[in-house]
């Protein structure tokens, strides 16, 4: 019981600083810019074909990372869905000059395969989305590191935070979404946005 109290209570301040930083993202998107957070989070994890993939790889690509995993039934499910929707309205530009990175909070159990058949579940088009999986402390570091949280449980269920950060064409951190219930078509304007810079 105390442990709940406890995580709570750190689900609760990594909520609200992550409010306070999505509110000060819009509030700089008021004046006509996506605000600059700061460098994006550096990380190096395998994706589902199991080729490595850096950060610094996609430089010069608009990216939208997002954290997942493929057993979950209920909210990552939506998020990806989502992010599904915004590839395609994306359209010629997706793949190209914007990339979505997937990056799993459940590794010992997301493994390139798993990963690879979830993203065919979602029909998302691995030429611009990279569902990444790594070692368990690379994965948590990676986690903490864009101020995200996520806490097994037991297998095949982890308590985490919905987090989408938004990292330009330089490999700067812009924006971040917290939750699965943002507005896609705002994301999709920050996106464009990214793009014209």
């Amino acid at each position: 019981m105390m442990f709940a109290a406890w995580r709570q209570r750190i689900v609760l301040v990594v909520t609200l600083a992550a409010c306070a930083l999505h509110a000060w993202g819009h509030e700089s998107k008021a004046k006509g810019r996506l605000p600059t957070v700061g460098a994006a989070p550096e990380y190096v994890l395998t994706n589902q074909s199991g080729d490595r993939v850096a950060l610094a790889d996609q430089r010069g690509k608009v990216l939208a990372v997002t954290f997942i995993y493929a057993t979950c039934k209920d909210t990552c499910p939506i998020l990806t869905a989502k992010m599904a929707v915004l590839q395609r309205k994306l359209g010629a530009d997706f793949g190209p000059r914007v990339r979505f990175a997937s990056i799993t909070v459940e590794p010992e159990v997301d493994t390139p395969a798993v990963l690879k058949a979830y993203a065919v579940a979602h029909s998302a088009d691995v030429a611009g989305w990279s569902f990444l999986t790594g070692p368990s402390a690379e994965i948590q570091n990676t986690v903490k590191r864009y101020g995200a949280f996520a806490k097994r449980v037991k297998p095949g269920d982890v308590d985490h935070l919905f987090l989408t950060s938004l990292i330009d064409r330089k490999g700067m951190l812009r924006v971040q979404y917290l939750g699965y219930r943002f507005d896609p078509d705002e994301m999709l304007r920050d996106l464009r946005a990214l793009l014209l810079e």
